[in-house]
């Protein structure tokens, strides 16, 4: 949920990342909001100093490994989300949540 932490309210309108940008179905950029709230989640777990990062699938922000494609079909495509890629980069070990069900803690 690090969009709420950019600032966007529950619930909210559907969002996925087209051209690069997030945008909800309406056609209006919650970019900087899933942005600003994407730094904010990876400044809490850098103070928190967290082992693993579950994250929700699909999402335009935790999406690991695949994401909506931009066209509010329901269609995947490789990528992740805005927080995901952030906590990616920072060396973070993330995992999607379905895997993480199935499977059980990384490593084990």
């Amino acid at each position: 949920m690090s969009e709420v932490l950019g600032g966007l309210p529950v619930p909210r309108v559907p969002a996925e990342i087209v051209d690069g940008i997030v945008t909800n179905r309406e056609g209006l950029s919650v970019d900087a909001e899933f942005r600003r709230g994407a730094a904010a989640a990876l400044d809490a777990a850098r103070l928190e100093n967290v082992d693993l990062i579950v994250l929700q699938p699909r999402s335009p922000s935790c999406g690991v490994g695949m994401i909506y494609d931009g066209t509010f079909s329901g269609k995947l495509i490789p990528g992740n989300g805005i927080f995901a890629a952030l906590a990616v980069d920072a060396g973070f070990r993330v995992v999607n949540a379905d895997d993480f069900a199935e499977k059980g803690m990384p490593g084990e």
